[in-house]
Formats: C-alpha cells, sequence, structure tokens
C-alpha cells in the first residue's frame, strides 16, 4: 500500500508537517489544516512533490509567502508546498532573485546597492513571485516596469518566459491562469543614490503607515480597484461623484467605492472593513474564513445593487 507520508519524508525529512495549520502561514491568521504541508528549497523538491500528489490523485496547492490568501475554516485535504527558495544576486543592474524571496527585502537590498527602480516596492508583502504572478504595484510603479525575464516549472520542466510574454495587465499575468509556477525572476533596473533612495522608501512606508491598518491579520487589499469601461462612463458619472483622478485614470478605488457605502468599520463575527482603508478586512483575533466571506459578499453585493460594479476578488482562496 502506498504510504503518502512516508514518501514525502523522503523527499522533505523534517520539514514535512502533517495537519498543519493554515493560519500559521497565512498574513489573514486564519485557515484549518493542510493534510501535508512543506516548504520547497528546489525546484527539484516541488517536481518531486508534485509528480508524487499527481501520482497518486492527491490535491495540491503551491503558496509564496501567504500575503493574500484566505484559506478555508476547513483547512486543505492535500499537500501544500511553500516555495522556500530566498536567494538572490545582484549584478550591475541585474537582478534576479528566487521566486521565495521576500519583495520588501529584495527592494531594500536593491537600494542599498544604489540601484533604482524597485524601491516602490518597500512596504509589498509576500515574495517576489507572488507579486510577480499578481503583477503587484503600488506608489506608481508595478512588476511590469521592471520584470526582464522570469522562470517557471511548466509540466515539471523550467521554462524561460520574457517579460512580454507574461501578459501583464493590471493585478494580472498569464501565470495566474495557468499551472505555471514561478522559480526565479530576473529584473533589470537603473543606477540611483543608495541614499535618497532609502529616504524615499521610509516616505513610502510612513504613508502606508497612515493609510493602512497594522493591526490584526491581513490579506491587503481584498479587491482589485474597477476598471471603468468606456461604455458605462458616463452611467457611473451620474450614480456618484467620482473624484476626477479616478475618472482621469479610468479606475475607482474600491477603497473610495465602500467609503460611498457606509461599510468602513463594518463587523462580522471577528473579521471587520478596516476604518482606515474600505479595501482592507481585517482579522480582529477571532475571525473564520466564513466571516471575511460575509464581508467580500456584502461588499460585492452593495456595489452592484448601488453602482451596477462587478468587483473582482484580489485574494485567492485555498481549500474552498
Amino acid at each position: 500500500m502506498f504510504d503518502t507520508t512516508a514518501e514525502l519524508k523522503n523527499i522533505f525529512q523534517d520539514r514535512l508537517k502533517e495537519h498543519e495549520p493554515l493560519f500559521k502561514h497565512t498574513n489573514f491568521r486564519i485557515g484549518g489544516p493542510a493534510r501535508w504541508f512543506v516548504e520547497a528549497k528546489s525546484a527539484d523538491e516541488i517536481i518531486k512533490a508534485i509528480q508524487l500528489a499527481e501520482t497518486n490523485g492527491i490535491k495540491w496547492f503551491v503558496m509564496g509567502g501567504g500575503a493574500n490568501i484566505l484559506a478555508s475554516d476547513v483547512g486543505f485535504d492535500g499537500l501544500v508546498i511553500q516555495l522556500a527558495m530566498r536567494g538572490y544576486k545582484i549584478d550591475g543592474t541585474t537582478v534576479v532573485a528566487e521566486a521565495g524571496m521576500l519583495t520588501g527585502a529584495l527592494a531594500r537590498a536593491t537600494a542599498e546597492a544604489g540601484l533604482a527602480g524597485f524601491e516602490w516596492a518597500v512596504t509589498l508583502p509576500g515574495t517576489i513571485g507572488g507579486a510577480v504572478r499578481g503583477n503587484a504595484g503600488c506608489f506608481g510603479g508595478e512588476m511590469k516596469d521592471v520584470v526582464k525575464e522570469v522562470l517557471v516549472l511548466r509540466d515539471g520542466k523550467p521554462v524561460a518566459l520574457s517579460s512580454g510574454e507574461l501578459a501583464f495587465g493590471y493585478r494580472e499575468s498569464s501565470v495566474k491562469h495557468s499551472k505555471d509556477i514561478i522559480l526565479s525572476v530576473t529584473m533589470e533596473l537603473a543606477p540611483g543614490d543608495s541614499a535618497a533612495l532609502k529616504v524615499k522608501m521610509d516616505e513610502q512606508i510612513a504613508k502606508r503607515k497612515a493609510a493602512q491598518p497594522f493591526y490584526g491579520g491581513s490579506a491587503g487589499c481584498i479587491f482589485k480597484n474597477y476598471e471603468i469601461k468606456d461604455d458605462e462612463l458616463d452611467r457611473l458619472k451620474q450614480e456618484a461623484d467620482i473624484p476626477s483622478e479616478m475618472l482621469a485614470r479610468k479606475q475607482i478605488s474600491t477603497g473610495w467605492l465602500v467609503e460611498q457605502m457606509n461599510l468602513k468599520g463594518k463587523q462580522i463575527g471577528g473579521a471587520k472593513i478596516s476604518d482606515e482603508h474600505g479595501n482592507f478586512i481585517v482579522n480582529l483575533g477571532s475571525a473564520t474564513a466564513d466571516d471575511v466571506i460575509q464581508l467580500i459578499s456584502l461588499i460585492k453585493t452593495k456595489a452592484r445593487d448601488r453602482f451596477g460594479i462587478q468587483l473582482e476578488e484580489e485574494v485567492e482562496y485555498l481549500g474552498f
């Protein structure tokens, strides 16, 4: 008889965890147990783990830092593989980072090396692989601006993809809609002044702290901002007094929408829509995934009923 636990132990040794609570591995601090949980430190380990799971009909899920994941209260009856490859190398203006490298730490490292173009990412939670997958962005920068190439695992083999092949869009990439697993990211930056970059990063951190909740667990922005279609612009102008800067970029801030619907501060169970930022849901300490789902449903329903807007989640679901 096949022994999954024994086979996984052969690959991961003492890094294999059984019935591991997922709340320990997500920024939301929510989630029941994964049947098996491993930290993969090489592409070879990922390949072996996935092959083992697929051969034996076991569900599997690959995660980075858990920054934008909402895990089910019942957990995940399968194998969760967390990418733990966290190395990076800087050669001139070229930066190569493994997928599990923390994005904020990499931003600091590039600034320390006197490289400009990635300092905006210092406040991003999670890993560089996850940042590329969702084309993360803030303070006027996006991953698509700096990514030169990505190495992915596809059908058990490493494949190099150029920036153009990644089909970057607003919080989108081709990786998001495939089974590709990002292994490493190559970025091209520009020479800059290290001291000035550090000052800029400190300013960005201060802005984040002033505008976003830093208490409790949170997955960051729950929804994408809403992109206005040309044929609905006139209707939306009549529905609400949309700020001119949002109209100019044809994108409505979800945080602003939530504020218009008077939902900031709304609480269900242990989950609360942040008073500081309407696009954040905070775990006050006892929130369940069901509490969060109810708040997500409430926001989506009210946005649809009042503005005719269908909001799309940025958060990723695990175990539902």
